[in-house]
């Protein structure tokens, strides 16, 4: 029998690659994980791994192109790059609400600027100025502008009055951002997803940003709801690698922020208890998937063109 290669995509992260790869490679189960090496990829490329785990392609433009031509042979790629590329915040936020999930109120806004070569006439479709006073009466204040696209706490604003929000958004340039509705929280919950169900909701201290060891922080009611809410969530949105935020208020869970596909594994950040979980989760994970992929590429169209 053949050996079943799993490839892993990463950044400057330390601590989950060399681990994941030990992980695997220590179990004996007929599969093999290594770094990829790529150096331009051609069209219709055979992919020798039966696995790809992406955790980097967001910020590396080529990364993300070799892996749909991987899926196209035939790779299972966690996360799907077609489902990455397509998402955003505020459809995340409108789609959760219609599946009956609590969402803060989000509205997304035009960009302050825009690439060289747009000028007014392209812009007809936009009124401006804006309305800031009928924008806040929707979120309410506080409230949080952010990245429609990004994550990592990058680009995050939390405003408190229309003078805060303005120069706030006077700083966001290129970006498309949207402002949510700020939850005064008694209590907020991380989830660390892999495969979509397997759910580890965390005790988080966003002030801080810091994961908490503490099993009984949710009772069994609450803790059952967010995991449902983040399984399908995870499942609607295709994720196979994610977290989840949810801030309680009045015992309700809202999901704050939970499009995020390649979520914060770092031992230091989420402690060693969750990272010895998170390590053996993704590597139960990819092996099973090396051995029985999911029909991932049966949600394409392009789907009957593949053998």
């Amino acid at each position: 029998m053949s050996v079943k290669k799993i490839g892993l995509l990463v950044g400057r992260e330390w601590s989950f690659p060399p681990a994941f790869i030990e992980e695997v490679n220590s179990r004996d189960a007929g599969v093999v994980a290594e770094y990829v090496k790529l150096g331009g990829t051609r069209m219709n490329e055979p992919c020798d791994y039966a696995v790809l785990i992406d955790r980097i392609s967001h910020e590396i433009p080529y990364y993300r192109t070799y892996l749909k031509n991987a899926m196209l042979q035939g790779a299972y790629c966690i996360n799907n790059p077609f489902w990455w590329s397509a998402d955003d915040k505020f459809f995340g936020a409108s789609l959760i609400t219609r599946m009956g999930i609590p969402s803060p109120k989000t509205i997304v806004l035009p960009m302050k600027s825009y690439p060289e070569g747009v000028i007014s006439e392209s812009l007809r479709n936009l009124n401006y100025p804006l309305d800031w006073e009928a924008i806040v009466a929707y979120t309410g204040l506080p409230a949080i502008l952010k990245d429609a696209w990004g994550g990592g706490w990058k680009n995050v604003y939390k405003v408190s009055t229309i003078d805060e929000l303005i120069r706030a958004y006077d700083e966001t340039g290129t970006l498309c951002m949207i402002l949510q509705e700020f939850i005064e929280f008694e209590q907020f919950v991380r989830c660390i997803c892999v495969g979509q169900t397997n759910i580890m909701p965390i005790k988080y201290d966003p002030k801080h940003r810091r994961y908490i060891v503490e099993h009984d922080h949710l009772t069994p009611e609450l803790g059952a709801k967010i995991v449902d809410y983040a399984r399908r969530i995870n499942q609607v949105n295709g994720y196979d690698m994610n977290s989840i935020e949810f801030a309680i208020r009045d015992g309700v869970p809202y999901a704050i922020d939970f499009m995020n596909p390649a979520p914060d594994m770092d031992i230091n950040s989420i402690t060693p208890h969750y990272f010895e979980w998170a390590v053996k989760a993704m590597a139960d994970f990819a092996i099973e998937m090396a051995y029985n992929p999911r029909p991932q590429r049966n949600e394409q169209r392009w789907s009957g063109f593949v053998e």
